[in-house]
């Protein structure tokens, strides 16, 4: 099962839009499970309209099984769900899972033998003991930016802490591919962030301003749902693709 988080040290660059609108994608040909890894459960709150009874810290702690906690969103595509409100991950990462720091590739196991083909993580800005326990169960991070400056910080900051987790854990988390949210062409200080992206060593990929991704989420839809005409579509089903192994 290929495992991938979205992730990036700074808040409001788009982590939660696009890890649910490329699991949409991915879920066109692929059994993909979206884990809602951000104690805020945002990803949760925009798909679900129902309250499930279990949650991701009810799994992680034994209290559910991770099959009676999934939700079905589609036929290939699944949730994992995390409780804004009164949720419990929280707790759970700052006390237990100090015990259990492979805890989200014992997750991850059980998501495989479930039959799911992919996994896509959607963590917190944070860089905390969750976000390092759900690093190193993955296999890439993807990160989304906003086209302004602290945005870079945030891929430095990323960068170190990988670095980290390879040299004390022996792991190699792929750190390719950034996508570049919000871009509008038609100004200067866009076009010379791009060109800064671009003298960096990744993949990049570039997500046009489009109110549509934000009035789908009111809705309780993808994109793709929602707005068959969206500006965004194509970007995000061209990096969908890429982590599918299809380009």
């Amino acid at each position: 099962m290929k495992r991938v988080a979205f992730y990036v040290q700074k808040g409001g660059t788009g982590k939660t839009t696009l890890s649910g609108n490329v699991s949409h994608v991915l879920a066109r040909s692929l059994r993909t499970v979206l884990v809602d890894c951000d104690p805020q459960g945002n990803a949760s709150s925009w798909f679900i309209t129902t309250a499930p009874r279990w949650e991701l810290a009810d799994v992680l702690q034994g209290k559910a099984k991770v099959q009676d906690a999934l939700v079905l969103l589609g036929d290939r595509l699944s949730i994992l769900p995390t409780f804004g409100l009164n949720g419990t991950l929280k707790q759970y990462a700052e006390g237990p899972l100090n015990d259990e720091p492979y805890i989200f590739e014992e997750l991850s196991q059980q998501l495989a033998e479930l039959g799911f083909e992919v996994a896509i993580f959607d963590l917190s800005p944070g860089m905390s003991r969750l976000e390092r326990c759900v690093l190193l169960a993955v296999e890439e991070v993807v990160s989304p930016v906003e086209p302004e400056g602290f945005s870079i910080d945030g891929l430095t900051i990323l960068t170190s802490e990988l670095g980290k987790i390879s040299k004390n854990f022996h792991r190699n988390v792929l750190h390719r591919r950034i996508v570049c949210n919000n871009i509008n062409k038609s100004f200067s200080r866009h076009l010379q962030f791009l060109e800064a992206l671009q003298a960096m060593d990744y993949e990049l990929f570039t997500v046009p301003q489009d109110a549509k991704l934000a009035v789908a989420q009111v809705h309780n839809k993808s994109v793709f749902d929602y707005a068959p005409d969206a500006r965004s579509r194509a970007e995000i089903e061209r990096l969908a693709e890429a982590l599918a192994g299809v380009a």
